[in-house]
């Protein structure tokens, strides 16, 4: 099992100062990688910025104008949450790109699967503005990448971010190509991500949300990822899974309230990891979004690396929350399965 790491120093020069979508994200994650020997026995693969085409695939000409500039003019805010530096147009040009290669290499059978450890994140971004700490939509660009230069007829996308990917579910809302998968805890920002937002036109039914109560946690993730990403992938049969990963839904990270730990991050992993294995060779790749607890991220990436590597055990130096019995999930996910017709 060949498993791609994209990383590239260009990473840390999105330089946001004290705010909390930070550096540190990924200096924590790439120690913690050396310090456990998990680095060596990757594939690391060289990120490349995303060239203006593959950018426009996604986002309008004069909104990727408008940041390159912002740049150049020594950066400032985009909205009130993503703030630019003058590095930080590069560095989301190769946070993209970084995505690219990783589809490259996964479709052109250099490694099985990849996780690119990119910044800044992107499934906030929409078609002309920046949101959410994020600037271009880094796994939206990555799908349409994916289907014009392999020539491919269906994407997923699985997106475990405790926030809903508003931007990449209005990128694929009428394309029936993307299938666009997210667990997100609700009502919370961006406040999208309803279960009745399920697509229109000849997207309908490819848009699947699963609006998570705060308080849920490993159990309850578990269960939608079985119960209904599964057999509604089974039935899209996609030839590449992306999967916008984001570890700001563990019960330690304080910009949320849900109750996943890392080994529920893992064993969603390994679900994805097994449908990748049956429906499209093993096809998987990750891209980071959010997670703002230095431990938790580090931890968390670990523990994939770990599952995509065939690793088994997995290690949870954090542990379980303290115990408390959800309620309402059940006839929150009955209400669900019903909407996409899962029995």
């Amino acid at each position: 099992m060949k498993t791609g790491l994209v990383y590239d120093p260009i990473y840390l020069e999105h330089d946001t100062g004290d705010h909390v979508e930070n550096s540190q994200r990924l200096v924590a994650a790439m120690s913690s990688l050396k310090e456990t020997g998990i680095k060596d026995k990757l594939t690391c693969l060289p990120s490349r910025p995303a060239l203006l085409e593959e950018v426009e695939m996604i986002h309008t000409t004069e909104y990727i104008s408008y940041v390159k500039s912002k740049a150049e003019k020594g950066g400032g805010w985009l909205d009130p949450d993503t703030v630019m530096s003058p590095k930080s147009y590069e560095a989301a040009l190769y946070a993209a790109g970084g995505l690219l290669v990783a589809v490259e290499e996964v479709m052109k059978g250099e490694v099985d699967n990849a996780f690119a450890l990119v910044r800044p994140p992107g499934h906030h971004a929409i078609r002309d503005r920046a949101m959410g700490f994020c600037i271009f939509n880094n796994v939206a660009i990555a799908a349409k990448f994916a289907l014009s230069s392999f020539n491919l007829k269906r994407v997923l996308i699985a997106d475990f971010d405790v926030h809903h990917g508003n931007g990449t579910q209005d990128a694929f809302y009428a394309d029936p190509k993307v299938f666009y998968f997210s667990t997100h805890q609700y009502p919370f920002y961006p406040g999208t991500g309803w279960m009745d937002e399920t697509g229109t036109g000849e997207g309908e039914g490819t848009t699947v949300n699963f609006p998570m109560a705060a308080g849920w946690g490993d159990e309850e993730y578990l269960r939608a990822f079985n119960e209904v990403l599964v057999p509604v992938a089974r039935r899209f049969q996609p030839q590449l899974i992306l999967v916008s990963a984001g570890f700001d839904a563990h019960w330690a990270d304080h910009m949320a309230m849900m109750r996943v730990s890392v080994k529920g991050f893992a064993q969603m992993v390994m679900i994805l990891k097994e449908l990748a294995a049956e429906l499209c060779q093993g096809r998987l790749i990750f891209t980071l979004e959010g997670g703002y607890n230095l431990r938790v991220v580090s931890s968390s990436i670990e523990a994939i690396f770990n599952v995509l590597l065939g690793n088994s055990e997995i290690d949870d130096p954090l542990g379980e929350p303290e115990m408390r019995k959800p309620e309402g999930f059940d006839e929150h996910i009955e209400a669900i399965k019903r909407i996409h017709h899962v029995s």
